[in-house]
């Protein structure tokens, strides 16, 4: 009698992801096509493992002053209480205050592409975004406070040897502001995140890094 595991459907997910991204690298030539392709699966990742709330699309984001960010590769945004999304001819516009989470999808990890993912994540944190006042039957309840908007990379591999060595750490660095990372996942890899609590980012090494980044 077979016995279902759970750790072996988790890790079979990664498996999977990992192996699409792979199939992906090596059988389109063509960067553009490539980093297209790279964002799909990516994105049927959330499509299919987040609730139902929620949504990840590519996408520009649009504040209520009518400033864009830059287009951004994966945003995962409300869409059970989301105003108005524009979407035309594969162009999809989501306002900011809709927005938990926004990624840059690539095929690698470096130095480079690190500092681009931050000004990209920074295009979006520095959008106005309101919040207004809840009518309900006994009163009104006051805004509620913004949420913050956290930003990452995923990639297959990275440049760097060791993967996920100090390089990755010095060029992540130390910022606090708009241009900072939370989140990161290198398929091949691990994944690192930053700590709320300390500022610091730690560093998660092998393992399924695709299942324990997604939850």
């Amino acid at each position: 009698m077979t016995t279902w595991s759970l750790s072996q459907l988790l890790a079979g997910l990664h498996d999977d992801i990992q192996q699409r991204l792979e199939t992906v690298r090596k059988s389109f030539s063509h960067p553009g096509t490539k980093g297209d392709a790279s964002e799909q699966v990516w994105l049927k990742l959330f499509e299919t493992y987040l609730p139902r709330r929620y949504q990840a699309s590519t996408a520009h984001i649009v504040d209520s002053k009518g400033a864009f960010s830059e287009q951004i590769d994966v945003v995962i945004f409300d869409r059970q209480y989301s105003p108005f999304i524009f979407s035309y001819e594969g162009q999809t516009i989501i306002p900011a205050e809709s927005v938990y989470a926004v990624f840059e999808a690539k095929q690698t990890s470096n130095a480079a592409l690190i500092r681009y993912a931050k000004k990209k994540v920074a295009s979006v944190r520095r959008l106005y975004r309101t919040s207004l006042p809840i009518p309900y039957a006994e009163g009104v309840y006051p805004p509620k406070p913004l949420i913050p908007i956290y930003g990452g990379l995923m990639t297959f591999e990275s440049d760097w040897n060791p993967a996920l060595g100090q390089p990755l750490l010095d060029a992540l660095g130390d910022e606090k502001g708009d241009e900072h990372l939370d989140i990161g996942r290198i398929a091949a890899h691990g994944y690192f995140d930053l700590d709320q609590q300390t500022g610091q980012y730690e560093i998660h090494d092998g393992g399924k890094p695709a299942t324990a980044f997604l939850y």
